[in-house]
């Protein structure tokens, strides 16, 4: 045995307080023994002196009896066992250790579960083959515990006796883990009940919601970046929206999607980047960066953008749940973030593309899901800072002349292996308030301006655009005619016939 892992009583780890005193175990235990240049996973395990197994939000807290064998082999045993697999921690792990550590657990149990699954990983992640025979009996065991984590399609590994149900690839594999929270929205069917609530509109009045939902995501989507562009700019994105799904994910599309997303080409260079990238500040006085978020190395692109799509089309293809494919392929993406200008909004057209591909969405209704994220923008945020925050410290990093980024060491793994369960969470609230509020709320809006323009053509011969601009001067003033408006657009109004119009409004629309 190369390294025996630390059994040393701790209070904290990483500046993580624990509940109580105990001892690190599993993924945790590895990363102390072997001083692992990891992010620290969301969840820790400990060992407790008390007989009482709880969970907090950061860590796991178990009872002595799970206690494993100080080893190499009883600290992966017990991640895998307890904790799932985490690809970044493992690849660490494995470039530590020496291959005769690995080969040692093996041989210690051949045929047994977890030697089985670790030599698997062990040969998926570093692409290398041990000296050590195939396999040619035994049950077929699964990569990824499904009870711990969302298992992808899967394909058998003759080798091992293993399937392998990782929902990636070996260049772009985010993992999920089953939570409370998730399981909760999956059980819900989101999509079969907006399916059943939408059969019940008109089809004039849906066709009529999803233009309207069309423009509003568009306008979020920039409003997101900060950005107010001017309405034939909104439009034609929402057009390249409303395109979601009918086209496969492939490079050219890509590039296609940020030709239309960057309008003024003069200041930007399209395409992959060929430079460093980060989002952030500079500083005032010098210029130099002050990133919140370091791209992937310009170097490492291809591999994780061919790594994206290839997972993106080995889950499609699959009964995987749509909205968590979203949040890989879409999250994934803005972490890589390839192009320098566009990222965002690309990202965000993403979640579109796999809930239209995978049949989450019909009826050409289009989600505004970033409708949904702009309202919550605080919490997006704080979702991509707790990827982007942690990661800062194994990123070394230094300013370019022109106040870029130049990234010194070797970093992918940063970017292909990483747990989405928070972005997945987050994603799929954003789709709950979608079909909870935002579609109902336009639906009846809709309703309510039918209602309203009848009301108004049975009283007064108003044109329809003339309608149209007095529900927006109604919806602007909170049901009352400014008085610009009663002395220009529509001064020749009455005052009673005003009261009336405004009483009218109150009555069909509310406060």
């Amino acid at each position: 045995m190369e390294n025996n892992t630390s059994s040393q009583e701790i209070t904290a780890f990483h500046n993580r307080a624990t509940p109580e005193p105990g001892m690190l175990v599993g993924y945790a235990a590895l990363i102390d023994s072997y001083n692992l240049k990891v992010p620290i996973p969301d969840i820790l395990a400990l060992i407790s002196n008390k007989h009482k197994r709880y969970s907090s939000d950061t860590w796991e807290v178990y009872t002595p009896r799970y206690q494993p064998d100080n080893s190499l082999a009883g600290q992966i045993t017990f991640a895998l066992k307890n904790e799932g697999v985490n690809l970044g921690v493992l690849k660490a792990l494995f470039n530590k250790v020496n291959k005769a550590g690995v080969l040692d657990i093996i041989e210690a149990e051949p045929t047994g579960q977890y030697s089985r699954r670790i030599w698997f990983l062990y040969e998926w992640l570093m692409d290398k083959k041990l000296n050590h025979p195939d396999l040619n009996k035994g049950n077929y065991i699964d990569a990824l515990d499904e009870k711990l984590q969302y298992p992808g399609p899967s394909v058998n590994s003759p080798r091992h006796r293993v399937r392998n149900n990782l929902p990636g690839v070996r260049n772009f594999c985010p993992l999920i883990r089953r939570t409370e929270r998730l399981e909760a929205y999956v059980a819900e069917e989101l999509d079969k009940r907006i399916e059943g609530s939408l059969s019940s509109i008109r089809r004039d009045v849906l066709m009529r919601a999803a233009a309207f939902l069309l423009l509003k995501d568009s306008k979020a989507t920039y409003a997101i970046e900060g950005e107010s562009p001017p309405q034939n700019r909104m439009q034609r994105w929402g057009q390249a929206i409303g395109q979601a799904g009918k086209k496969d994910i492939s490079k050219e599309e890509l590039l296609r999607l940020q030709n239309i997303v960057i309008e003024n080409k003069r200041f930007v260079t399209l395409g992959w980047r060929n430079q460093g990238g980060f989002v952030g500040e500079h500083d005032r006085e010098y210029g130099t960066p002050i990133p919140d978020h370091i791209s992937a190395k310009w170097q490492d692109i291809e591999l994780l953008i061919d790594g994206l799509i290839a997972t993106n089309y080995k889950l499609r293809n699959s009964d995987f749940n749509p909205v968590l494919t979203a949040t890989i392929i879409a999250f994934g993406f803005v972490i890589i973030h390839p192009f320098v200008d566009g990222n965002g909004r690309i990202h965000r057209y993403l979640i579109h593309h796999v809930l239209a591909k995978m049949g989450f969405t019909k009826h050409n209704l289009i989600f505004p899901v970033a409708a949904a994220i702009l309202e919550r923008i605080h919490e997006y945020k704080e979702v991509l800072e707790e990827y982007s925050i942690p990661r800062l410290e194994f990123i070394d990093w230094r300013p370019t002349p022109d106040n870029n980024v130049e990234v010194l060491n070797e970093t992918i793994d940063l970017y292909r292996y990483f747990d989405a369960t928070r972005m997945a969470e987050f994603l799929y609230s954003c789709v709950q308030q979608t079909i909870e509020e935002i579609i109902p709320s336009e639906v009846d809006y809709l309703h309510n301006y039918d209602l309203f323009k009848h009301r108004i053509d049975d009283y007064f011969d108003m044109p329809d655009k003339m309608i149209a601009l007095l529900v927006r001067f109604l919806d602007q003033g909170d049901g009352k005619l400014s008085k610009r408006a009663k002395e220009k657009e529509f001064n020749l109004l009455t005052d009673e016939e005003t009261i009336q119009i405004e009483n009218m409004f109150e009555e069909i629309f509310g406060k």
